[in-house]
């Protein structure tokens, strides 16, 4: 039967494990995310001036006009906002068959690959040091048997 601080390190090794690992894959399919909007919005281009309408943690609000005369604000906000004001005019790229798709003008998934990476970096530069605690306590824990004889 195992020991509760023996069963404790191994949840804990895999907890470890499991969120490192989540995070690894999370922030690879943010960066092919990224890649295949940036596909969809080259494929089908259309320019325009927008007005950032607001800044905020989690997105950029935009509004901006097609040729058609129609005004768009996409409700996910604008890709690559890094560096935008409330009230600013920025040149905005956008996928002509789905103007919800817009990207901020010279800006690609290329500007998504220095804080993915560093987030995976960081990531495990925390978790490796902390398994290799983890399985050192196991090994320092275990019993010592004495030799027979």
């Amino acid at each position: 039967m195992m020991a509760k601080g023996e069963r404790a390190r191994r949840i804990g090794w895999y907890v470890t494990l499991g969120v490192a690992s989540l995070l690894t894959v999370m922030c690879v399919a943010l960066l092919f995310a990224a890649i295949r909007n940036d596909n969809a919005i080259s494929g089908q281009l259309g320019t325009a001036n927008a007005q950032v309408e607001s800044v905020a943690f989690d997105r950029t609000i935009i509004q901006f006009a097609t040729p058609d005369g129609i005004v768009h604000s996409p409700s996910n906000g604008v890709l690559y906002p890094g560096g935008l004001v409330a009230g600013q005019l920025v040149r905005i790229e956008y996928d002509m068959s789905d103007p919800e798709l817009a990207r901020v003008a010279g800006k690609s998934a290329t500007d998504t690959l220095l804080p993915l990476g560093l987030t995976v970096l960081v990531t495990w530069l925390v978790a490796t040091p902390l398994l290799w605690w983890i399985r050192r306590q196991k090994r320092t824990a275990a019993p010592i048997v004495p030799a027979a004889g």
